[in-house]
């Protein structure tokens, strides 16, 4: 009697393993082959010991996503391959490209500024998915649109419109903008002028730092003193190397807070980020990586678990549909921020909320409460339909 209720409740639990184990009775496992694709990058100037210098940035963040791809692939009938290709400095990473199609990879995370992957997107001829994990780059977003090419991390229109976003909520609508020398510090003030006119603020005064010495020697007498302008609610500074935003806070002229690229900050992943779940995955990339979690960590796990929900989906392995079902409406995936992350069919660009945090702790997440969408609150950061010429 006892071996006859054991049977019965046992065998139904045999046969649902089997069936989802990949094995089953008779058949074989998915492969699923996804190439990580970067290049070396040289130690910068330190500009402070408390910041070292990851070099492995990114990888290991895939690496954890093809440990959670596997595990389902337990039950689901997959099996998730990671091939780094990492190029050494000075190295042709169009040739490292070109040689990891012609091995069959068509699923690439590619982790290299944003004048490289358009190179690369260029030999890609529709051959390969690309997955961008490092670029910000609004033209990317909304004219210069990119074939084949999914991005993970928050363009600089969204984390702009994030700071927006909380500013109008706090009626800090006055702005002081200062400009970095870079390129990018150029990018990230125009995104800045973007989101100030889209909300409603005003930008009462405009100054580039131009300052070429060491700003750690004479913050403290010239910063109060290029701070001298009209009232303002926030200094917002533009300046993605921290070449000298870091010493703007508690030596303005007048005591306003700084938000931008430094201070506040606008980000897709932080250490202090802690809700929703976030606490369980920065303790597993810990005991993996023995540091903590950075943005392009962060983007290149999400982009080899949207490959994964996508595979464990459809229980596709071609490209071009795993493509087309990441871009529907089908596709949700679950980002330790408490709203499903999916992508926008116009611009490949992955929804998501924005964290704006503080050095040592996480202050809001936009979308903030009473920011209206008809189709999805997530596409008030960043360009909407409407708003680019993608398609």
């Amino acid at each position: 009697m006892i071996f006859n209720l054991l049977r019965l409740f046992l065998l139904p639990m045999l046969l649902f393993v089997a069936l989802f184990s990949g094995q089953g009775l008779a058949g074989t496992k998915q492969e699923i082959k996804i190439a990580y694709l970067t290049q070396e990058k040289q130690v910068p100037a330190a500009l402070s010991n408390l910041e070292p210098f990851i070099a492995d940035k990114g990888l290991q963040g895939a690496l954890l996503g093809i440990e959670d791809n596997n595990t389902t692939g337990q039950f689901t009938g997959q099996n998730y391959f990671l091939r780094p290709e990492i190029v050494p400095l000075g190295a042709n990473v169009q040739l490292a490209f070109s040689a990891l199609l012609k091995e069959g990879y068509r699923l690439i995370i590619v982790n290299l500024p944003a004048a490289q992957l358009v190179q690369v997107q260029q030999l890609n001829n529709n051959q390969a998915l690309l997955f961008d994990v490092a670029t910000r780059t609004d033209a990317f977003r909304q004219a210069q649109c990119l074939q084949d090419v999914l991005h993970i991390l928050p363009s600089r229109a969204m984390r702009a419109d994030a700071l927006a976003q909380y500013m109008l909520k706090k009626r800090w609508r006055h702005w002081f903008l200062v400009i970095g020398a870079t390129p990018e510090d150029v990018l990230y003030a125009q995104a800045i002028r973007r989101s100030a006119k889209r909300f409603g603020m005003k930008i009462i005064a405009e100054k580039k730092w131009l300052h070429s010495y060491d700003a750690r020697r004479t913050a403290q007498s010239d910063i109060p003193v290029f701070t001298q302008v009209d009232e303002y609610d926030v200094l917002v500074v533009a300046d993605e190397q921290g070449l000298f935003g870091e010493y703007i806070s508690y030596r303005t002229w007048l005591p306003r807070p700084v938000i931008g690229t430094q201070g506040l900050v606008a980000t897709a992943w932080h250490r202090t980020h802690e809700q929703w779940g976030a606490v369980q995955i920065q303790n597993r990339f810990k005991a993996l990586a023995g540091r903590s979690m950075e943005e392009e960590d962060y983007a290149t796990y999400l982009a080899v678990r949207s490959i994964g929900e996508a595979v464990t989906r459809t229980k596709e392995v071609d490209a071009s549909l795993i493509k087309a079902y990441l871009l529907s409406e089908r596709f949700k995936l679950q980002g330790y921020k408490g709203k499903p992350l999916s992508f926008r069919p116009w611009n490949g660009q992955l929804r998501q909320p924005v964290l704006l945090a503080a050095p040592t702790s996480l202050v809001a997440v936009p979308p903030l409460d009473g920011f209206l969408h008809p189709k999805s609150e997530l596409d008030t950061l960043g360009y909407d339909r409407l708003e680019t010429q993608c398609q």
